[in-house]
């Protein structure tokens, strides 16, 4: 599998069309997929500001497998957040696949965001009374993809991911391993260019979650491009780099 375009005027998957990288020869490889430079974020409540981001730097590139490491409060849900294209930077810039995003409007980031990222989280976020079919096929709903195009598909990931005679099961009657590979399948039912993995594994026990994990690296290994947030050690050791947030400040 590989990452779909989603930058607008026919570019390609990361940028200029043909090379992959702005102003370079073919041969160079690809800018970074995620490029962070400056990035703060400072939220308001009356007379107190807190900085929940304090100039943050990070490259992404094609093909990776990073883990976005730190404690509750650290800042890790805010880059989230940023890199998700669900909320904005306070300053700073950030490029998602060479694509400026603090130049996009408020629909053109809605577009980004449901056709370049994947998302995955802890709490599965699974439409209840839905099948898996339904669950995996709703994201193409908002493209405009046919009915029958959209059913093909979902099964295609279900069957992917394991999952090919659960198709008619709503999550209650699923495991919560299986609900997560429901999940994983509806975020690449769309075939972003990165998956965006919120703590994935937390609800799940040892197995299952040694199971998703493992469903991640065959991802990566076909391309998918991966960013893992996690607070578990355990967890982030098995990406294959990791980069430390604390106190809104990536650490070494």
């Amino acid at each position: 599998m590989r990452g779909t375009a989603f930058a607008a005027g026919g570019q390609g998957p990361f940028g200029n069309p043909a090379t992959g990288a702005p102003g370079t020869d073919a041969s160079v490889s690809a800018p970074a997929v995620i490029e962070l430079r400056g990035i703060t974020r400072i939220y308001s409540t009356g007379r107190l500001e807190v900085a929940a981001l304090r100039g943050v730097d990070l490259d992404v590139w094609q093909g990776d497998f990073l883990a976005i490491v730190g404690p509750s409060g650290s800042g890790k849900s805010t880059m989230m957040n940023i890199i998700g294209c669900l909320d904005r930077p306070t300053a700073g810039s950030y490029r998602l696949g060479g694509t400026p995003v603090e130049q996009l409007s408020d629909d053109d980031l809605a577009r980004v965001r449901g056709r370049a990222i994947g998302f995955v989280f802890q709490s599965f976020n699974l439409l209840p009374r839905t099948s898996a079919l339904e669950n995996v096929a709703t994201p193409l709903l908002y493209q405009g993809v046919s009915r029958k195009e959209r059913h093909a598909r979902a099964q295609a990931a279900l069957e992917r991911l394991g999952l090919g005679e659960r198709v008619h099961h709503e999550p209650s009657e699923l495991s919560g391993g299986q609900q997560q590979r429901v999940a994983i399948a509806r975020a690449l039912v769309t075939e972003p260019a990165l998956i965006l993995a919120d703590e994935p594994t937390g609800n799940l026990d040892s197995q299952a979650g040694a199971d998703v994990i493992a469903l991640l690296h065959e991802l990566n290994a076909s391309g998918t491009t991966i960013v893992l947030i996690t607070h578990d050690s355990d967890v982030a050791v098995q990406a294959l780099r990791q980069v430390h947030v604390r106190d809104g400040l990536l650490v070494q």
